[in-house]
């Protein structure tokens, strides 16, 4: 019998930001950065980044729930973006910036609504948690140059200066989770 796989779509700004994070987890088995949430069929990153397709930069999480949760996977999520900010993260601003989690059924909607609600009785952000939960409808992969953009370009001031902060926290915040390999 081999493993079973699910399947998480997240959208926390930057999809780069993102992607470099979750390449880090155990249980991952792959990431790949893409468009959610929009009208637009196939969109370019240009029309992406226009604010008019609907779409939000996404990453399409594929792991081993037998080694990963998807609560650890949302905690995580949490953990690497602004999650109050609404339509922006940091300096990158629109729509195609938000905070959203696309489920794709039930169990992953209530886990979500549980996370977010646990989080913001925490008041760990100190502020109300602005992160859409909305039903999955698509995903079209991103453009080549993309996919692992970290990895292709550590010594970019984007990503020496935006990325690798997140990536250090991440590390610092959830080392039980970070892959040895």
């Amino acid at each position: 019998m081999g493993k079973r796989i699910e399947t998480a779509y997240l959208a926390g700004g930057c999809f780069w930001c993102m992607e470099a994070t979750f390449q880090e987890i155990k249980g991952v088995i792959s990431v790949d950065p893409g468009y959610s949430g929009g009208h637009t069929e196939n969109p370019t990153y240009e029309q992406v980044c226009s604010g008019r397709t609907g779409h939000a930069e996404t990453l399409k999480i594929m792991y081993d729930p037998g080694i990963l949760s998807y609560r650890e996977i949302l905690n995580i999520f949490f953990a690497a973006h602004d999650p109050t900010s609404l339509n922006r993260q940091g300096d990158d601003v629109g729509t195609q910036y938000r905070s959203a989690i696309f489920f794709t059924n039930d169990t992953q909607r209530r886990i979500a609504e549980e996370v977010i609600d646990d989080l913001n009785r925490s008041g760990v952000f100190g502020k109300k948690i602005v992160t859409e939960v909305t039903p999955f409808k698509n995903f079209y992969t991103s453009e080549e140059y993309h996919k692992r953009y970290f990895m292709r370009n550590p010594n970019a001031p984007y990503c020496r200066n935006v990325i690798r902060p997140k990536v250090d926290k991440i590390k610092r915040n959830f080392f039980l989770y970070i892959r040895k390999d």
